[in-house]
């Protein structure tokens, strides 16, 4: 499956954004699909998941109240809302997608095969 995230820029503190991470190739099916960040020199940090199979969606402390996740069937696209954004949420943003992901690892990085090339979001203050 190949992933194609969209959606990034630059905003103002409060504004919000609207990533999607459609797919091609291969459908979502029943995968888990999950929204990273990283910013240069720390690691990739878990922002939201959406397993598919279960309807069940999770979100990083941090930006639970703020980002909601969605999806489009028809489309086989992924959406992360994101609102009230804060300059901390300022990252590239990588969405990721596999199947067969245990409940456990769904916020790990390494749970995950296939990824896009990453959005950028740029929040000023």
């Amino acid at each position: 499956v190949q992933l194609q995230a969209s959606g990034g820029g630059l905003v103002q503190a409060g504004d919000s954004l609207r990533l999607s991470c459609a797919a091609s190739g291969s459908s979502f099916g029943r995968n888990t699909v999950a929204w990273f960040r990283q910013v240069p020199g720390k690691e990739r940090e878990f922002v939201a998941a959406f397993r598919l199979s279960s309807g069940n969606t999770y979100y990083a402390d941090s930006v639970k109240g703020r980002f909601t996740l969605s999806k489009n069937n028809a489309k086989d696209t992924v959406y992360l809302q994101m609102n009230s954004l804060k300059p901390e949420d300022t990252a590239v943003y990588y969405c990721a997608t596999s199947s067969g992901v245990i409940l456990s690892s769904t916020r790990e990085s390494k749970a995950y095969r296939y990824w896009d090339q990453g959005t950028l979001v740029t929040v000023s203050s």
